[in-house]
């Protein structure tokens, strides 16, 4: 199995920034794409963005130019860095992680936990 752990929520002031990290750890064969969804009260789970392996990323249109997306492979870390934050990005920010584990030949979702993110002053 794969097991991803956020870090990094909290509450922030609006136009302030915020850094989530996400560890995957366990039986970990090979991770194609890590990325960062976010579920507000009463929304629907919405991506937030990605990142492929080789290291192409893709946002939404809501945090173009305000958020990055990076990782470091050889820690198995995707990281969510957050600048000029809005109230409306207020939201539980989930991990996702493709990957494959040795225990199982496919390509599966592996979701983190969740994080609370609070933008407020």
């Amino acid at each position: 199995q794969v097991q991803p752990v956020e870090s990094g929520g909290g509450l922030v002031q609006p136009g302030g920034s915020l850094r989530l990290a996400c560890v995957a750890s366990g039986s970990i064969f090979s991770i194609e794409t890590m990325g960062w969804y976010r579920q507000a009260p009463g929304k629907q789970r919405e991506l937030v963005g990605d990142i492929t392996s080789g290291g192409s990323t893709n946002y939404a249109d809501s945090v173009k130019g305000r958020f990055t997306i990076s990782r470091d492979n050889a820690k198995n870390t995707v990281y969510l860095q957050m600048n000029s934050l809005k109230p409306e990005d207020t939201a539980v920010y989930y991990c996702n992680i493709h990957a494959r584990s040795y225990w199982y030949s496919q390509f599966i979702d592996y979701w983190g936990q969740g994080t609370q993110v609070t933008v407020s002053s």
